[in-house]
Protein backbone atom coordinates (compact mmCIF):
# COMPACT_ATOMS: atom_id res chain seq x y z
CA UNK A 1 0.00 0.00 0.00
CA UNK A 2 1.49 3.40 -0.97
CA UNK A 3 2.36 6.00 1.61
CA UNK A 4 -0.79 8.09 2.22
CA UNK A 5 1.23 11.32 2.40
CA UNK A 6 2.56 10.69 -1.13
CA UNK A 7 -0.94 10.25 -2.59
CA UNK A 8 -2.60 13.07 -4.48
CA UNK A 9 -5.55 14.93 -2.98
CA UNK A 10 -7.90 13.18 -5.40
CA UNK A 11 -6.57 9.77 -4.35
CA UNK A 12 -6.89 10.71 -0.68
CA UNK A 13 -10.50 11.84 -1.17
CA UNK A 14 -11.27 8.58 -3.01
CA UNK A 15 -9.83 6.60 -0.10
CA UNK A 16 -11.70 8.80 2.37
CA UNK A 17 -14.96 7.82 0.67
CA UNK A 18 -13.94 4.19 1.23
CA UNK A 19 -13.84 4.85 5.01
CA UNK A 20 -10.04 5.03 5.13
CA UNK A 21 -9.25 6.91 8.35
CA UNK A 22 -5.59 7.07 7.36
CA UNK A 23 -6.60 9.18 4.35
CA UNK A 24 -8.23 11.68 6.72
CA UNK A 25 -5.06 11.69 8.80
CA UNK A 26 -2.95 12.33 5.69
CA UNK A 27 -5.19 15.22 4.60
CA UNK A 28 -5.01 16.64 8.12
CA UNK A 29 -1.20 16.42 8.18
CA UNK A 30 -0.99 18.03 4.75
CA UNK A 31 -3.27 21.01 5.43
CA UNK A 32 -3.82 21.67 9.13
CA UNK A 33 -0.89 24.08 9.56
CA UNK A 34 -1.79 26.15 6.49
CA UNK A 35 -5.44 26.31 7.52
CA UNK A 36 -4.61 27.14 11.12
CA UNK A 37 -2.24 29.92 10.07
CA UNK A 38 -4.86 31.43 7.78
CA UNK A 39 -7.54 31.38 10.47
CA UNK A 40 -5.15 32.70 13.12
CA UNK A 41 -4.11 35.56 10.84
CA UNK A 42 -7.68 36.85 11.13
CA UNK A 43 -8.93 35.67 14.54
CA UNK A 44 -5.72 35.91 16.61
CA UNK A 45 -7.26 33.31 18.95
CA UNK A 46 -5.37 30.02 19.26
CA UNK A 47 -8.22 28.03 20.82
CA UNK A 48 -10.86 29.29 18.39
CA UNK A 49 -8.62 28.42 15.43
CA UNK A 50 -7.89 24.94 16.78
CA UNK A 51 -11.63 24.40 17.30
CA UNK A 52 -12.39 25.54 13.75
CA UNK A 53 -9.80 23.17 12.27
CA UNK A 54 -11.03 20.26 14.39
CA UNK A 55 -14.65 20.90 13.38
CA UNK A 56 -13.68 21.15 9.73
CA UNK A 57 -12.03 17.73 9.76
CA UNK A 58 -14.91 16.18 11.71
CA UNK A 59 -17.31 17.52 9.05
CA UNK A 60 -15.02 16.27 6.30
CA UNK A 61 -15.16 12.77 7.77
CA UNK A 62 -18.89 12.83 8.55
CA UNK A 63 -19.79 14.12 5.07
CA UNK A 64 -17.19 12.14 3.14
CA UNK A 65 -19.78 10.35 0.99
CA UNK A 66 -21.55 13.56 -0.05
CA UNK A 67 -18.63 15.90 -0.68
CA UNK A 68 -18.20 16.83 -4.32
CA UNK A 69 -15.15 19.02 -4.80
CA UNK A 70 -15.21 20.92 -8.07
CA UNK A 71 -11.93 22.84 -7.77
CA UNK A 72 -9.30 21.33 -5.48
CA UNK A 73 -9.23 19.92 -1.98
CA UNK A 74 -7.03 22.81 -0.88
CA UNK A 75 -9.48 25.39 -2.26
CA UNK A 76 -12.40 23.53 -0.66
CA UNK A 77 -10.69 23.49 2.76
CA UNK A 78 -9.69 27.15 2.54
CA UNK A 79 -13.21 28.17 1.58
CA UNK A 80 -14.57 26.17 4.52
CA UNK A 81 -12.17 27.87 6.94
CA UNK A 82 -12.91 31.31 5.50
CA UNK A 83 -16.65 30.72 5.92
CA UNK A 84 -16.27 29.52 9.51
CA UNK A 85 -14.06 32.47 10.47
CA UNK A 86 -16.63 34.83 8.97
CA UNK A 87 -19.47 33.02 10.77
CA UNK A 88 -17.71 33.30 14.12
CA UNK A 89 -17.09 37.00 13.63
CA UNK A 90 -20.63 37.66 12.39
CA UNK A 91 -22.25 35.80 15.30
CA UNK A 92 -19.99 37.50 17.83
CA UNK A 93 -18.27 34.35 19.06
CA UNK A 94 -14.92 35.77 17.95
CA UNK A 95 -13.20 38.77 19.53
CA UNK A 96 -14.99 42.06 18.94
CA UNK A 97 -11.86 43.96 17.95
CA UNK A 98 -11.42 41.87 14.79
CA UNK A 99 -13.64 44.33 12.95
CA UNK A 100 -11.42 47.18 14.09
CA UNK A 101 -8.34 45.22 13.03
CA UNK A 102 -9.93 44.79 9.61
CA UNK A 103 -10.43 48.54 9.35
CA UNK A 104 -6.82 49.06 10.39
CA UNK A 105 -5.75 46.75 7.56
CA UNK A 106 -7.45 49.04 5.07
CA UNK A 107 -5.23 51.91 6.23
CA UNK A 108 -2.03 49.88 6.25
CA UNK A 109 0.19 50.35 3.22
CA UNK A 110 0.08 47.10 1.30
CA UNK A 111 1.03 45.67 -2.02
CA UNK A 112 -2.59 45.00 -2.91
CA UNK A 113 -3.09 45.87 -6.52
CA UNK A 114 -6.56 44.59 -7.04
CA UNK A 115 -10.01 45.98 -7.53
CA UNK A 116 -11.48 44.53 -4.31
CA UNK A 117 -8.91 46.28 -2.14
CA UNK A 118 -9.37 49.58 -3.96
CA UNK A 119 -13.15 49.33 -3.62
CA UNK A 120 -12.89 48.63 0.11
CA UNK A 121 -10.59 51.57 0.74
CA UNK A 122 -12.91 53.82 -1.28
CA UNK A 123 -15.92 52.67 0.77
CA UNK A 124 -14.14 53.30 4.07
CA UNK A 125 -12.93 56.70 2.89
CA UNK A 126 -16.41 57.76 1.82
CA UNK A 127 -17.84 56.86 5.24
CA UNK A 128 -14.97 58.61 7.04
CA UNK A 129 -15.71 61.78 5.07
CA UNK A 130 -19.28 61.82 6.47
CA UNK A 131 -18.06 61.84 10.09
CA UNK A 132 -18.27 65.06 12.11
CA UNK A 133 -15.15 67.20 11.59
CA UNK A 134 -13.33 66.51 14.88
CA UNK A 135 -14.24 62.82 14.81
CA UNK A 136 -12.95 62.54 11.23
CA UNK A 137 -9.74 64.36 12.15
CA UNK A 138 -9.09 62.05 15.12
CA UNK A 139 -9.83 58.96 13.04
CA UNK A 140 -7.45 60.02 10.25
CA UNK A 141 -4.67 60.88 12.69
CA UNK A 142 -5.08 57.49 14.33
CA UNK A 143 -5.50 55.30 11.25
CA UNK A 144 -3.71 57.15 8.48
CA UNK A 145 -0.95 58.90 10.44
CA UNK A 146 -0.63 56.07 13.00
CA UNK A 147 -0.46 58.46 15.92
CA UNK A 148 -1.08 57.23 19.45
CA UNK A 149 -4.02 58.49 21.49
CA UNK A 150 -1.62 60.60 23.54
CA UNK A 151 -0.04 62.14 20.42
CA UNK A 152 -3.45 62.96 18.96
CA UNK A 153 -4.60 64.49 22.24
CA UNK A 154 -1.50 66.65 22.37
CA UNK A 155 -1.75 67.73 18.72
CA UNK A 156 -5.45 68.63 18.97
CA UNK A 157 -5.26 69.94 22.52
CA UNK A 158 -7.92 67.54 23.80
CA UNK A 159 -7.89 64.77 26.41
CA UNK A 160 -6.99 61.19 25.58
CA UNK A 161 -10.47 60.21 26.76
CA UNK A 162 -11.95 62.55 24.12
CA UNK A 163 -9.71 60.92 21.52
CA UNK A 164 -10.98 57.49 22.58
CA UNK A 165 -14.59 58.70 22.42
CA UNK A 166 -14.10 60.07 18.89
CA UNK A 167 -12.50 56.83 17.72
CA UNK A 168 -15.25 54.75 19.28
CA UNK A 169 -17.85 56.88 17.51
CA UNK A 170 -16.00 56.65 14.18
CA UNK A 171 -15.59 52.88 14.40
CA UNK A 172 -19.22 52.41 15.39
CA UNK A 173 -20.30 54.51 12.39
CA UNK A 174 -18.07 52.50 10.07
CA UNK A 175 -19.37 49.17 11.43
CA UNK A 176 -22.98 50.31 11.09
CA UNK A 177 -22.65 51.86 7.65
CA UNK A 178 -20.43 49.33 5.95
CA UNK A 179 -21.80 46.22 7.66
CA UNK A 180 -20.93 42.58 7.49
CA UNK A 181 -20.41 42.48 3.72
CA UNK A 182 -17.35 44.65 4.23
CA UNK A 183 -16.02 42.31 6.88
CA UNK A 184 -16.50 39.32 4.61
CA UNK A 185 -14.55 41.10 1.84
CA UNK A 186 -11.71 41.97 4.23
CA UNK A 187 -11.55 38.39 5.48
CA UNK A 188 -11.37 37.23 1.88
CA UNK A 189 -8.45 39.61 1.26
CA UNK A 190 -6.70 38.48 4.43
CA UNK A 191 -6.91 34.85 3.31
CA UNK A 192 -5.42 35.81 -0.06
CA UNK A 193 -2.29 37.28 1.55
Amino acid sequence: MPDKIALSDIQLMDRLKLDDEMALSAIYKRYWQLLYTSAYHVLKDKQACEDIIQELFIKLWNNRYNIHITTSLKAYLYASIRYEVYRQIRTGTAREDIYDDALQLIHTPADYDNIEYKELTARVSSVVETLPEKCREVYKLSREECLSHKQIASQLNISTKTVENHLTKALRQLRTTIGSTFLLQVIYLLFKR
